[in-house]
């Protein structure tokens, strides 16, 4: 059987992909952002003196790590209105997609953090630097830089997982990708296209990301 391939469609459905792909992006930088920030916030709690927040912390990452991110999606889309909380498509996405991923950057960051020699802290706080300036002006941009290769692969990791909130009509590209299939019937061609928008995608965001690392970073480990 011959197989006729036809992107005559495509001039059509660009600006659909177009604007799926930018629902993409916005939810990775977003969750980009938050996920990072509560990931340090929990690495440093699990390194803590309160053994109930190093408890807590290890729970939720068990949680998240363990179960899968649709059944995350789904309980907060719509598991939680039953307990009278409603979020919109696109918030459900951001705070399973953030919850998500701040679960696998804790241990990342974590790693980072111990990989900091502890005289670097006792020396600065020898020098009388309060102990939440050592964290973040000296441990942290440190342990970052050690860690950006992996935390590069989560967060791209993430962006693709990110078709996985079509399933809450979410329109980013998978769900614009569906629809558009839908309408001309020719699934092959416009997978295909989806999948190379993914492609560039990513490697278009490892660049940009590894671009601000030695920009704010310094080349570092690379």
């Amino acid at each position: 059987m011959r197989y006729s391939l036809d992107f005559n469609w495509l001039w059509d459905g660009m600006g659909a992909l177009a604007y799926g792909a930018g629902t993409t992006l916005a939810l990775t930088a977003s969750t980009s952002v938050l996920g990072i920030v509560l990931s340090v916030l929990g690495a440093a709690a699990r390194r803590g003196p309160y053994p109930w927040l190093r408890k807590a912390v290890g729970l939720y990452v068990e949680v998240m790590r363990n179960t899968p991110f649709l059944v995350q999606l789904f309980f907060i889309f719509f598991g939680l209105p039953s307990l009278g909380i409603r979020l919109d498509p696109i918030s459900a996405a951001v705070l399973a997609m953030t919850l998500n991923m701040a679960a696998y950057t804790i241990e990342v960051v974590g790693a980072g953090l111990d990989a900091i020699p502890r005289g670097q802290k006792e020396a600065a706080q020898a020098l009388g630097l309060r102990p939440r300036l050592v964290f973040f002006k000296i441990i942290l941009p440190q342990a970052l830089a050690i860690i950006f290769p992996a935390l590069t692969s989560q967060i791209i990791i993430m962006m693709l997982e990110s078709a996985v909130v079509s399933q809450i009509s979410v329109r980013e590209l998978a769900q614009e990708a569906d629809l558009l299939q839908s309408r001309t019937f020719r699934s092959f061609e416009t997978y295909l296209v989806a999948t190379l928008i993914y492609l560039l995608m990513s490697a278009a965001l490892r660049r940009l990301l590894f671009a601000g690392k030695r920009r704010f970073l310094g080349a570092g480990l690379a």
